[in-house]
């Protein structure tokens, strides 16, 4: 099934991908603990890491329809170019994510005055995600 030329079950998937990065990025496993403190949050504050829970639901259903948007248009930009193999999709996520999200982020951080190993975390995560969905769109048959 496609829409404007763009495979929509590759789409799907990339999304998909991208909140199970998050998942993972943002667990204990790898980067929960210095994010938290990075963030102001407490880990030990019982009362607030829950009220920051409770509001979680929502929040992951318009991240995850960003994701659509963002596997979307990357969708758009690998029919166009036609890239059709692992590394061209790594190749195309990386420019997308150099050129567009990283340096968005970069410059929210500058005048938000954020720490650099917050930056670098939230990038992280980004760059995780384009490569992701660069991959998905790019081998999908």
């Amino acid at each position: 099934m496609e829409f404007l030329g763009v495979r929509l079950v590759p789409v799907l998937l990339a999304a998909v991908a991208t909140m199970i990065v998050g998942f993972l990025w943002y667990s204990p496993l790898l980067f929960a603990k210095p994010w938290t403190k990075l963030m102001g949050y407490d880990p030990n504050d019982k009362a607030k890491m829950d009220e920051v829970r409770k509001g979680a639901g929502p929040m992951y259903g318009i991240a995850f329809v960003g994701s659509l948007v963002s596997a979307f248009v990357l969708g758009k930009l690998v029919a166009l170019l036609g890239i059709s193999d692992l590394y061209h999709g790594l190749k195309l996520g990386t420019a997308v994510w150099a050129g567009f999200v990283a340096t968005v982020q970069l410059t929210g951080v500058l005048f938000a005055k954020q720490p650099v190993k917050l930056f670098l975390i939230n990038t992280g995560y980004q760059w995780a995600c384009y490569l992701a969905m660069g991959a998905i769109l790019a081998l999908w048959k």
